[in-house]
């Protein structure tokens, strides 16, 4: 992804972000020596931000606004490098990736942790769904292991079919039109389904993308 590009734009602030900029540094100016509670700032800052009049406002509005034209304006002549693409866009025929015998459990169990314990976040819930895992005995994982390995096989299958179906087509539309992209998922799948513990939901939504 694009995170580590020293040459794309600086992102552009809002009016608010501007404000809370300015009010970090009185701070700093007024007690360079001591550290800054970040929450007990922000509350003061939003708390002042809310108190102050439009005039007051308009000079940071002023201030975002000539920040969007100079991101607007460096977007223009930004051009990302190659590969950085996260939007080599996946086919929508592709075969989806197999769920691991993990992901399954969890799909299984989710819906009753979050009944018991509503408020319970995605990360936590992964988590609590991480330990019942690793409490199963390995009797208890089996089912869940032989549905993820004939899901696997089928997929295999599959995307074998589907890649020669992409050859034959890439044959006859010349050599310009690259197969790369689609070879990207072969490599990827024994090692993505161990990185699946913590991440299982996120997957779900990459993989609709």
């Amino acid at each position: 992804m694009g995170k580590g590009d020293p040459n794309k734009p600086r992102g552009k602030m809002s009016s608010y972000a501007f404000f809370v900029q300015t009010c970090r540094e009185e701070h700093k100016k007024k007690h360079p020596d001591s550290s800054v509670n970040f929450a007990e700032f922000s509350k003061k800052c939003s708390e002042r931000w809310k108190t102050m009049s439009a005039k007051e406002k308009s000079k940071f509005e002023d201030m975002a606004k000539n920040d969007k034209a100079r991101y607007d304006r460096e977007m223009k002549n930004y051009v990302p490098p190659k590969g950085d693409k996260k939007g080599k866009k996946k086919d929508p025929n592709a075969p989806k990736r197999p769920p691991s015998a993990f992901f399954l459990f969890c799909s299984e169990h989710r819906p009753k942790i979050k009944s018991e314990h509503p408020g319970l976040s995605i990360g936590d819930t992964a988590k609590k769904l991480g330990e019942m895992w690793s409490e199963q005995s390995a009797k208890d994982k089996q089912p869940y292991e032989q549905k993820a390995a004939k899901l696997k096989e089928k997929y295999e299958k599959d995307i074998a079919a589907y890649r020669a179906k992409g050859k034959s087509e890439a044959g006859k539309k010349g050599p310009g039109r690259p197969t790369g992209s689609k070879k990207k998922n072969e490599p990827e799948d024994e090692e993505e389904e161990e990185e699946e513990d913590d991440e299982d939901e996120e997957e779900e939504e990459e993989d609709e993308e």
